[in-house]
């Protein structure tokens, strides 16, 4: 019943009529804000972990800020047709299949109405991984209108290739453990969106172009804002933890804008570069260019214009680390409090 309804509520959504005299629809391209979580009220691990009173502070400024929870199958569709959002959505991701997903999140999303959507590895569920859920908890969730999607089929690091691997072996082996895994989800719940994402939020040209062969539409752990400019096979989301959960900057990003890159170099985050720089190509949009800010680790990043409201290029004032890495940058709106922002994920090898 609550999956009929959120179908019924999807096509309401996106009927031509809709919505015309709401004075909160967006008028313009589709965007939303994607928020992803891994574990609730799990203090042991703060890295990937949010606590239960911030998780329901989170949801009473949504629910209390006239926020729209959409399912994420809403947005794809809208993206792919050039339909409307409305304004203010959002949309919860889980990733990993952790026990206090169905003890804590689950019955708190549900009282609510809200829709979302797991990311799950069912080799894990298979292997009665002790800290998960199982299926049968899975399957009851499914039942009551909570999306499973594809997070590999074992949360390996997919980037990587094992010791003498060719490239060629390397992609067979993923072809495999993408469609064994969207096997294996349509075999326990049957059915299974298109969806992936991607484990540690790690991919490279070549893997995206394999997730773009076998048709799924991917999301990293990168900030920023889903919008009809975003790479299908990178899109961003807002990860949220204890250290990233501060109520003010939650409602920043859940109000933030895709900033509108039309063109970037690279787009490829594996890199050896120990200061790699970014260079980005802008859609002219209602954003005060002035106050264009980017960041690396927290530190201020030199913006330096090579064409004035149009392109730029960044780069880190120091070496990256071995592994996961980021760039930063928001700028507000000229027309509300509303922040642009954009994210790109660096990849560096470990140093021999």
């Amino acid at each position: 019943m609550v999956r009929l309804l959120t179908v019924l509520i999807t096509a309401l959504l996106f009927h031509p009529l809709c919505c015309i005299a709401e004075s909160r629809v967006q008028s313009t391209s589709p965007h939303a804000a994607v928020f992803m979580y891994h574990r609730f009220g799990e203090g042991k691990y703060p890295s990937t972990n949010i606590r239960i009173d911030q998780f329901e502070e989170q949801l009473r400024f949504i629910e209390e800020n006239e926020f729209k929870v959409v399912p994420l199958e809403a947005i794809i569709h809208a993206l792919d047709n050039g339909t409307i959002l409305p304004d203010k959505a959002i949309a919860i991701t889980i990733d990993d299949a952790y026990q206090s997903v169905y003890d804590v999140a689950y019955p708190r999303l549900q009282s609510r109405g809200y829709p979302f959507t797991v990311f799950i590895c069912p080799g894990d569920i298979d292997r009665g991984v002790k800290a998960y859920m199982d299926w049968p908890q899975i399957r009851e969730m499914h039942d009551n209108g909570v999306t499973f999607a594809n997070h590999s089929l074992n949360h390996d690091y997919l980037v990587r290739k094992k010791d003498g691997e060719t490239a060629l072996v390397w992609a067979e082996r993923i072809r495999w453990d993408l469609e064994e895994a969207q096997k294996r989800l349509i075999e326990e719940l049957d059915e299974a969106p298109p969806f992936f994402a991607y484990p540690y939020g790690e991919y490279n040209l070549e893997l995206m172009a394999i997730v773009k062969e076998l048709g799924f539409t991917a999301f990293g752990q990168h900030s920023g804002v889903v919008g009809p400019l975003a790479d299908r096979e990178a899109l961003p989301r807002f990860p949220v933890a204890e250290a990233f959960a501060d109520m003010s900057a939650f409602k920043v990003k859940a109000l933030a804008l895709p900033m509108p890159v039309v063109q970037q170099d690279p787009v490829d985050p594996q890199t050896v570069e120990r200061r790699p720089g970014l260079t980005l190509i802008l859609k002219p949009v209602d954003m005060e260019l002035d106050q264009l800010r980017c960041f690396y680790n927290g530190q201020p990043v030199t913006v330096a214009w090579k064409e004035a409201g149009r392109k730029f290029t960044i780069q880190a004032p120091e070496d990256l680390p071995a592994g996961r890495s980021r760039y930063n940058c928001t700028a507000p709106s000229t027309e509300n409090s509303r922040y642009y922002w954009f994210s790109h994920q660096w990849i560096r090898p470990a140093q021999p």
